[in-house]
């Protein structure tokens, strides 16, 4: 594991580690993967415009979210049954987060109860939330995890059905239906599921009536639904295609960033999701307006790699090569990346 120096190597090693179905479920995503791969693909559309001589002996990568001071700008995105990928599962990327103190964000159908992954915390994590379609089993769900101490919901609003997931959907189901445990929603009813098709804006109104928790909205690509978003009081936003998983839309998440910044124009906080893998990612997404980056599969193969170890390396990996970046092109603080540090590609250039 010490010999791996990037997410790409870390990807390579985790397809060598992990069942075939298994790597299938972490790396596949809807139709053809032409959205998942593009995720990646389309920070190569966008160049940094550095500065020099300027004194980057210093260099600072805090950010604050909600009133709370992150040490790095690289938060870890809810992702569902990590057990799948090491026996430890959610317990372990846990550790490595509070480790580092870094956010990490506990999916409704993670292997472990929110409670013990809130245990592994000094401070506690965010609750993504599937809203299911037994609206008793979401209150608890919302109660339980403002009880524990959790300061921000996140709703996932792309998902009012599963998309065509043809490359992992069977084997992902074999493993549901074979008692996969996900302990969050062990009373979900035969016939229920964990996505409502249902749902509407008037969901953030529900919410509300629930508990006092922030509510950040993941799954956001358009100008028209950030500004619905701040018609009916969310407090942030995750720009975010669903790592390729739902809808074949050609649209990557770095793509849909700057139309949803532009309509939100400051009044509350952007993150992105969706092909992260360097430091320079990173730094582009901050410099399109994003306050911060959430990663998935990346911190997976690092999980499947090598556990907590994986995790912890993985975040690393990141971090130094934002701080490195950030010095090569002439900034100190995360406050000074602007849109003057990128611009868009030629048209014609690759990829498009």
């Amino acid at each position: 594991m010490q010999a791996l120096k990037n997410i790409w190597q870390y990807e390579a090693a985790a397809k060598e580690a992990l069942p075939e179905d298994t790597w299938a479920y972490l790396f596949g995503g809807a139709d053809d993967l032409r959205t998942k791969k593009r995720n990646s693909d389309a920070f190569r559309n966008y160049q940094i415009r550095r500065r020099v001589l300027v004194d980057v002996r210093e260099v600072d990568s805090r950010v604050t979210l909600f009133d709370r001071e992150l040490r790095s700008p690289v938060i870890l995105a809810p992702v569902g049954m990590q057990r799948l990928f090491h026996s430890d599962g959610e317990l372990a990327t846990a550790r490595a987060a509070n480790d580092r103190d870094q956010l990490m964000i506990v999916s409704t159908v993670s292997h472990f109860h929110f409670r013990d992954i809130c245990s592994q915390f000094e401070k506690p994590p965010w609750f993504q939330l599937y809203p299911t379609t037994d609206r008793t089993i979401t209150s608890r769900l919302v109660k339980t995890a403002e009880d524990l101490g959790s300061r921000v919901l996140m709703l996932t609003v792309d998902l009012p059905v599963p998309g065509n997931r043809e490359s992992h959907l069977s084997s992902l189901m074999e493993h549901i239906e074979g008692g996969t445990d996900m302990p969050n929603v062990a009373d979900l009813a035969d016939g229920e599921t964990v996505y409502d098709p249902s749902m509407t804006w008037e969901m953030i109104n529900w919410l509300r009536s629930q508990c006092s928790m922030k509510i950040v909205l993941k799954g956001i690509v358009t100008a028209e639904d950030a500004e619905l978003a701040i018609h009916y009081g969310a407090d942030g936003i995750i720009v975010s295609n669903h790592g390729g998983r739902q809808l074949e839309s050609d649209l990557a998440s770095i793509e849909a960033l700057p139309e949803v910044v532009a309509a939100v124009k400051g009044r509350l906080p952007v993150l992105i999701d969706g092909g992260i893998r360097r430091g320079t990612d990173i730094f582009k997404a901050l410099a399109l307006g994003a306050t911060a980056c959430c990663i998935g599969r990346a911190f997976c193969y690092g999980l499947a790699v090598g556990g907590q170890a994986g995790v912890t390396k993985v975040l690393s990996i990141l971090d130094e090569e934002l701080l490195r970046d950030m010095r090569l092109a002439g900034v100190t603080s995360l406050k000074q990346i602007n849109a003057n540090f990128i611009r868009r590609k030629p048209a014609g250039d690759y990829p498009q």
